[in-house]
């Protein structure tokens, strides 16, 4: 902690690393710091994101913390879930009563306790939504929405965030406001190359069934016997838990015969490197994203996106012709848009060139940055 004394804006968050929503909940940071507020953040561990929120000036807390997960929903959990809620709450409760802040940001809606803790506090509370899925059981969605009734106002990530959210709990979505993501890029970017011999094929984030790289392995094998030169490079990681997944991916990659086409870079902090040296992005979801992060990171690098067909993915790349969108979990169809990139490289590089100018525009960080600070900004106090 510093020296500073005065009341700061405090900002909790469930994660440690640099994926979506780790990135938002920094830019969010930055936007009050570029304000000289003081701002302090708890986070349940140690990670990328630390030295990052240090670096801005934001002082950072690791306290223990009660994350909802749906795992915690599950009977065989309830005994663990309750022993970590009961030593996150009692965390929480200490951490508001030292700091006595003017403001709490429950950044994602898996920290239940927290606009509960605000709310009896006195503290002005905002849950910033960046989950949506509403093809999920009504009842896991109740679970995980209900808690944030007790914070006074809502940010969602996108018109689809708020629909769902509203659709679940009305009262809910009458208090929201859409503040779409800012996503940074590079002033300038490596343009897309004038000709392909091996098309190269990039996937950014997390390593999961959910998330479909497996999808993007199968569709990788299609092509290659069409007799199409291609490539795939998988940037990211498993999730702690999820270790068998990576197993399975290089099993069926190499049951497949594409194992030498296909590399595996982990987790990067940078993308940007990765991007400049792909011709197309796919993003292969399986279920609801509620706003698509890395599919805008793929416009923003000039790069043609061939993307899952779900409601936050359209809504955020949708207006772009660089993108085209294919059935979740159909490697078939994939592999098809991916040759059909291939086949019209020519427009679909000249499309992607002229879109990034556009998205730039639209998921301006500091346009991001205003928007937070002065909806912070304009809380009423206690």
């Amino acid at each position: 902690m510093t020296d500073d004394d005065r009341a700061p804006y405090l900002l909790v968050h469930p994660g440690w690393e640099l994926f979506g929503s780790d990135r938002m909940l920094l830019e969010s940071a930055r936007a009050l710091r570029e304000r000289d507020e003081r701002v302090v953040v708890a986070v349940p561990q140690r990670g990328p994101l630390v030295g990052e929120l240090q670096a801005i000036g934001a002082e950072v807390l690791i306290p223990p913390m009660f994350v909802l997960r749906k795992s915690s929903l599950h009977p065989r959990n309830w005994l663990r879930s309750a022993r970590d809620a009961v030593r996150g709450i009692a965390a929480s409760v200490a951490i508001v009563r030292r700091l006595r802040p003017r403001a709490l940001y429950v950044s994602t809606i898996v920290l239940p306790s927290w606009p509960l803790i605000g709310r009896l506090s006195r503290v002005p509370t905002v849950t910033h939504v960046h989950e949506a899925e509403a093809s999920a059981s009504p009842l896991v969605n109740l679970a995980l929405y209900a808690p944030h009734l007790a914070s006074h106002r809502i940010i969602a990530n996108s018109r689809f965030t708020l629909q769902t959210v509203g659709a679940v709990l009305p009262a809910l979505g009458r208090r929201a406001t859409v503040i779409l993501n800012g996503v940074a890029s590079p002033d300038d970017v490596e343009p897309p190359r004038a000709r392909i011999d091996r098309i190269r094929i990039g996937y950014v984030g997390r390593l999961s069934h959910r998330k479909g790289p497996d999808a993007a392995v199968e569709a990788l094998a299609a092509l290659r016997r069409e007799g199409i030169d291609a490539e795939l490079r998988l940037v990211g990681a498993v999730f702690a838990g999820n270790e068998g997944f990576d197993r399975e991916l290089r099993e069926r990659a190499a049951a497949l015969g594409v194992e030498d086409r296909v590399a595996y870079l982990g987790f990067r902090s940078d993308i940007w490197p990765l991007l400049a040296e792909i011709d197309v992005l796919v993003v292969p979801s399986r279920q609801d994203e509620s706003f698509g992060n890395t599919a805008v990171e793929g416009i923003l690098a000039a790069r043609p996106v061939v993307a899952s067909d779900i409601p936050g993915l359209r809504e955020a790349v949708g207006p772009y012709g660089s993108a085209t969108f294919v059935t979740p979990g159909d490697a078939d169809e994939l592999a098809r848009a991916l040759r059909a990139v291939n086949e019209g490289w020519d427009l679909r590089r000249a499309a992607a060139i002229g879109d990034r100018d556009a998205a730039r525009e639209r998921f301006a960080p500091d346009a991001y940055r205003r928007a937070v600070a002065t909806f912070l900004g304009s809380l009423p106090q206690a």
